[in-house]
């Protein structure tokens, strides 16, 4: 017997539709990459997007096919959210940090029709345009007088296109499993990979992001995003807003401490999402500016932190300055991304601010829809008890099947779970904490070692700006962990004392052997420590403590 309940499609185009019919006047603030800032609200974005599904149509944009961007965060960025997947099209988010060859591939690959850009990566463009024969046209997000001079065959101007169409639209019914959008993989190990989201997928992660035991997201909230529109889709933030009715500031290319802290305090955000790298250096600024700013004027209450791990000092530093309270959430672009939160139960309203910060540490709990386990190298699932840990794996409506073309049938074991490459542990609330990727743990003498907490403590001193932790090789321990770091600005830091300071951290076999002091370290294209290339560099290393040295 089947339920009587009407039966609708969940769509993108019903999220606009929603915000426009009763959040219009919310704003949506953009830092342009021309210069100055932008404001319009909820309808402008309604009314621009419709405008833009007019544009598709015209320059021949059919069912399935894809278009990418190479933009930053704006709000012609979030027109394309719901102009391109309202009318059937898939949105591919190009990530433009990426290396030129990363670029061409991932466009080649998914076949864009268009490619969609920011004047501040025209010069990307014009070099990566011959080299991507699939791409009909290239649409500079800017208007006539902006206008990018680059040699670039059918080079068309964004604002002159949406000015030449009506925003009036009927957005069409299909399928919700309907693909709507594409996310690569940042690459580290091999080729990036496709992962091809559906209209389904995407409104229920949207509830979830929405949720209170999710992030809380409100109609209530003035919302900082400066997580990127290409790295996930900002963690789903732009069609939980549309469902809600958040505001949304775009922080557009400028990202420094400075530009960060003016928005926060001009638009009167209360919450605010990115990764860990854009938050050291936010909270660098605070610091070194701390006499000329009056924190009072930040109305932070809650900050999300994902990508990697949170060190703790900035778990710390962000309620201690700003009474605001940091929620870790862990997931990848596999699961959309989200997976698990960093909330509180009911039974932690009274911990002291030591064990509080202990649980912030931790990547939170499975969220509704997403199954979690961890399993030993057999294959057999591990207690959620806190100690034991193994291999991460998941499953949910909104985690992936399988990559984008892959030549695989399917990504999952025979269960129907995704193993994700992480190693954590799950105590008996469920709070996972990830202690490391499974390429990443160091293994000494049988025993494994965590890498991101040996950073995370070392990034507990006031003198460290950046800190990575790597295994090499050793002969009689098989692996010990060398300590790469960088010293904040005019600060002094001896090797010495940064063991001696770690000594009481962590146990004493998980010290380092050495400390090696570096002016860069080397990231993703999202801001993630790159292991692979500091293995590489220190590929030949060797210790003090090796006998065979």
């Amino acid at each position: 017997m089947h339920g009587l309940m009407q039966q609708q499609e969940l769509l993108i185009s019903s999220l606009i539709e929603h915000a426009v019919a009763f959040h219009g006047d919310t704003e949506i603030v953009s830092n342009m990459p021309e210069g100055g800032q932008h404001r319009t609200n909820w309808r402008g974005i309604h009314g621009r997007s419709k405008q833009l599904a007019n544009c598709l149509k015209a320059l021949g944009v059919g069912h399935g096919a894809r278009v990418g961007t190479l933009a930053c965060n704006t709000h012609r960025h979030l027109e394309l959210y719901f102009g391109v997947s309202g009318i059937g099209a898939v949105l591919h988010t190009v990530n433009p940090r990426l290396f030129q060859e990363q670029i061409e591939y991932i466009v080649n690959h998914a076949e864009d029709e268009y490619l969609f850009f920011d004047i501040s990566f025209a010069a990307l463009v014009e070099k990566i345009a011959p080299q991507c024969p699939t791409v009909r046209g290239f649409i500079a997000m800017t208007d006539r007088q902006n206008m990018p001079d680059i040699d670039v065959k059918n080079l068309l101007c964004y604002e002159d296109l949406l000015a030449a169409q009506i925003d009036r639209y009927d957005w069409p019914q299909f399928d919700e499993n309907t693909a709507s959008s594409l996310c690569y993989t940042s690459g580290t190990t091999g080729r990036p990979k496709g992962v091809l989201y559906s209209h389904r997928s995407t409104v229920l992660h949207s509830f979830i992001v929405c949720a209170k035991d999710g992030l809380g997201l409100s109609a209530s909230d003035a919302v900082l995003l400066i997580v990127p529109l290409f790295h996930v889709n900002a963690w789903g933030v732009p069609y939980a807003a549309a469902m809600c009715g958040a505001k949304l500031v775009l922080p557009g290319p400028t990202l420094d401490g400075a530009s960060i802290y003016g928005l926060l305090r001009d638009e009167k955000c209360n919450f605010s999402l990115g990764v860990p790298t854009v938050w050291l250096s936010f909270l660098d600024y605070v610091e070194s500016q701390r006499a000329a700013l009056d924190l009072e004027e930040i109305r932070l209450a809650r900050v999300v932190i994902g990508g990697s791990a949170a060190p703790r000092a900035i778990i710390e530093k962000f309620d201690t300055l700003f009474g605001a309270f940091l929620i870790q959430a862990w997931g990848m672009t596999e699961t959309s991304p989200l997976a698990s939160i960093g909330n509180l139960l009911a039974k932690h309203r009274d911990l002291s601010l030591e064990k509080r910060y202990d649980l912030q540490y931790k990547q939170g709990r499975a969220i509704y829809g997403v199954g979690i386990k961890i399993v030993d190298e057999k294959g057999d699932s591990l207690p959620h008890d806190g100690k034991a840990f193994g291999e991460l794996k998941v499953r949910g409506p909104w985690v992936i099947a399988n990559y984008y073309k892959s030549e695989e049938t399917t990504q999952l074991d025979a269960d129907g779970w995704l193993t994700t490459g992480d190693v954590a542990t799950i105590d008996g609330d469920g709070y996972i904490q990830i202690t490391d990727r499974s390429k990443d743990v160091i293994k000494s003498g049988g025993e494994w070692i965590s890498s991101i907490d040996l950073e995370n403590a070392a990034l507990s001193h006031p003198a460290v700006q950046e800190a990575a932790v790597i295994g090499v090789s050793h002969s009689k321990w098989q692996e010990r962990p060398l300590l790469i770091v960088i010293r904040k600005p005019n600060m002094a830091l001896a090797s010495s004392e940064m063991l001696s300071f770690l000594s009481d951290k962590v146990a004493k076999w998980w010290l380092p052997d050495e400390v090696v002091f570096v002016e860069t370290l080397p990231h993703t294209a999202t801001g993630k420590l790159l292991k692979t290339a500091l293995r590489a560099q220190f590929r030949d290393h060797r210790l003090a403590s090796d006998p065979a040295g």
